[in-house]
């Protein structure tokens, strides 16, 4: 089995973060962790994005990777930063070809037919559907994965609470991508316990 989809396959729910502020980070990881989602996505985002990937991959558990990696620059950022995986909101061959050569496992983005055959095309078949419901939602990656029987997805984007399990639903689906498990601002760390064990019950 591929790193990538061994990653996908370890919770429901892949919680995305924006953190602001690096002293978020441990105990951050440490609830969601303790909750049952250790596959955590960290966006490049803001500034502190990178030194928020340095932190958590200390916590004992969590799989770390970053999210919103756009180009090279950003890829080589993050694997220096310790990422585990890499996310990128769509695929482009210079990101893809730098990825695949560094050889961490990759969850490009795709949101139509084309998008996915560059990617099979660069040897890839697990993919990031993005955005999710403003792509189509449902109904567009039902249509999708038909012809592309032998890829499998993470839909992120407008996935909610009371959404996900309709996506999990799917033969193709692995997971989902969502925001709702961690709110901004200082962590409540009870409370984002709490929603990363409701996520991952939502096989």
């Amino acid at each position: 089995m591929k790193q990538i989809e061994i990653i996908m396959r370890t919770a429901p729910v892949i919680p995305v973060l924006v953190i602001e502020d690096a002293a978020f980070a441990r105990p951050i990881a440490e609830a969601l962790v303790a909750g049952g989602l250790a596959v955590l996505e960290v966006t490049l985002r803001t500034p502190a994005a990178l030194e928020v990937i340095a932190e958590m991959k200390t916590v004992a558990g969590a799989i770390v990777g970053a999210g919103t990696v756009l180009n090279e620059a950003d890829l080589r950022a993050s694997i220096d930063a310790g990422a585990g995986f890499i996310v990128s909101p769509g695929l482009t061959e210079p990101l893809g070809k730098a990825a695949i050569a560094s050889g961490i496992p990759f969850l490009p983005g795709v949101a139509n037919a084309g998008d996915i055959m560059r990617g099979l095309d660069m040897g890839l078949s697990h993919f990031k559907f993005f955005p999710a419901e403003s792509s189509g939602g449902i109904s567009a990656l039902k249509a999708l994965a038909a012809p592309f029987h032998q890829c499998r997805f993470c839909p992120t984007g407008g996935i909610t609470a009371a959404t996900a399990q309709n996506w999990l639903s799917l033969d193709p689906v692995l997971c989902v991508g969502g925001s709702w498990v961690v709110d901004k601002g200082p962590p409540d760390r009870t409370l984002i316990e709490t929603k990363a064990r409701e996520a991952a019950l939502l096989r």
